[in-house]
């Protein structure tokens, strides 16, 4: 049971992640700042990447 569970919970953070990398890619693409959530969800400091060229 414990094994449905966890396999569960890593589809759910993997589509997590899937999410925030598109809605993050199209924040750069159209030359805007991604939210602060997605970047958290991608493990992308915000400060950090107000200094990425």
């Amino acid at each position: 049971m414990s094994y449905i569970r966890n396999s569960g919970r890593f589809f759910t953070e993997a589509f997590a992640v899937l999410r925030a990398a598109t809605a993050a890619s199209a924040a750069v693409e159209g030359h805007r700042r991604p939210k602060a959530a997605d970047l958290k969800t991608l493990g992308i400091r915000g400060d950090a990447f107000d200094h990425l060229r």
